[in-house]
């Protein structure tokens, strides 16, 4: 009996592990999903975004985007750096560094075969009901 107490003490702090790691792993935050870029005074519509596409299909990292967050899977909002109009510490206007990052990354794929939109309005869809 006094030999399979360890085994037994083993047996359920292993458990505790796996339990407290499965449900760490279920509470993490999740991106929002689907999302929709959408700057205040813009002359096209919002650009809808995926982050289960861009991360999980293409297989973006975090970072191409969140490049400055101390947590990529925790970022703050772009505008926090990205004012809407004027740079600010080097960083250009959220509209510039979307689309500098989204073209380029969009060209880029395209180039090598892959089926993304590469036009305005492939990406900046009217929506029904609105002029």
């Amino acid at each position: 009996m006094k030999r399979s107490l360890p085994a037994v003490t083993l047996c359920v702090a292993a458990a505790f592990f796996v339990v407290i790691t499965i449900c760490t792993a279920a509470a993490q935050k999740k991106a929002p999903e689907p999302m929709s870029l959408l700057l205040e005074g813009a002359k096209f519509p919002p650009a809808p975004f995926s982050h289960a596409t861009h991360v999980g299909k293409a297989k973006a990292d975090c970072i191409a985007c969140h490049h400055k967050d101390k947590n990529p899977k925790e970022p703050d909002k772009c505008i926090k750096c990205h004012l809407l109009k004027e740079v600010k510490e080097n960083a250009p206007p959220v509209k510039d560094a979307f689309h500098k990052n989204c073209r380029t990354c969009h060209k880029e794929s395209a180039a090598k075969g892959v089926s993304v939109p590469t036009k305005c309005a492939e990406c900046h869809k009217k929506q029904a009901g609105v002029n």
